[in-house]
């Protein structure tokens, strides 16, 4: 049993230290997690072990496993964190020009990858010490619970029906296009839902379980099915292998316009009927009251909400 001493030798970074472990279950990617040294995690375990008088986590088939004292301590030591954080940011505001803070984001790789450039310059130019990780959204993502560790700041989504629980901020709508390549017996003129039906379509694997994008829902609402030949796990796969088929490529607009200028690609408009797509910021109330958390959301809503750029403003046919 750990005595009271033995307590007040606890600090901060062996909260977060242990936090992280127990989440993690591995002192590899807890070291990644928390920007340290593999030995160094490994000797503040030996202290925690020591002051709390528990082993906290054994080893196991997956990685290592909490024990009771450490699952029990999980969320304990989460709300002391958020406390503590609230504390130290109360006080001192937050200073762009001197932060050294690191932003986690997911994104869906269909978003316009110019719009994070925008993104990373507008922060850059403010906070010149702080870093951006931007981390794909895979069908084995769990975003909701990275947002409710910290592992992630934000997510970016585009989905009918984000789950509750978290806090949304709109960021712009865009309309969806069908890329082909230039030539293509359906370039050059409107396309009729008969016509994008009835062609060769190349679609995205689903990169979320549970959520399926605007254009699935509406054909399921429609109960239409549309003639599918491929699917590709990368939304920037899909205009390289357009050049030599005949496959078409349905995508927001943002994405798929810059590319007819760098391929001999076009693009037409949907059909009237497909929805367009709303994307939007998702974040867990942990960070609501965050000042860093805050200026960060607020460039990227700065960035998405800008007027386009005019090359990105051509018309499509």
């Amino acid at each position: 049993m750990a005595n009271g001493c033995a307590w007040d030798s606890l600090d901060a970074h062996l909260l977060r230290v242990l936090h992280v472990l127990l989440t993690e279950g591995s002192v590899s990617r807890a070291a990644r997690r928390l920007n340290l040294s593999q030995p160094a995690v490994s000797t503040a375990l030996k202290r925690l072990r020591e002051i709390i008088g528990d082993p906290l986590l054994v080893r196991s088939r997956g990685g290592m496993t909490p024990t009771e004292r450490g699952a029990e301590l999980l969320e304990p030591i989460r709300i002391v964190l958020e406390q503590l954080e609230q504390i130290a940011d109360g006080p001192r505001g937050f200073d762009p020009a001197s932060t050294k803070r690191s932003f986690n984001v997911a994104t869906p790789d269909y978003l316009n990858a110019m719009l994070l450039g925008e993104v990373v310059s507008d922060v850059h130019k403010q906070a010149p010490g702080a870093q951006i990780a931007f981390h794909s959204m895979t069908q084995s993502s769990d975003y909701p619970r990275a947002l409710e560790s910290g592992e992630l700041d934000l997510v970016i989504g585009n989905w009918p029906n984000p789950p509750d629980h978290l806090r949304t901020a709109p960021l712009f709508e865009d309309r969806m296009v069908v890329l082909m390549r230039s030539g293509h017996r359906l370039s050059g003129g409107s396309l009729s839902m008969a016509d994008w039906l009835g062609a060769e379509h190349m679609v995205p694997t689903s990169y979320s379980v549970g959520q399926r994008g605007v254009v699935d829902v509406f054909l399921a609402r429609e109960r239409l099915r549309r003639n599918v030949v491929a699917h590709v796990p990368y939304f920037h796969m899909a205009p390289f292998m357009l050049i030599n088929s005949d496959l078409v490529f349905t995508a927001p607009a943002r994405f798929a316009e810059p590319y007819t200028a760098l391929l001999p690609l076009s693009i037409v408009a949907a059909p009237v009927e497909l929805p367009p797509m709303a994307y939007y910021l998702l974040w867990h109330d942990r960070s609501q009251h965050s000042a860093e958390c805050r200026w960060f959301r607020e460039r990227i809503v700065r960035a998405a909400r800008a007027p386009l750029a005019p090359a990105a403003l051509r018309r499509v046919a």
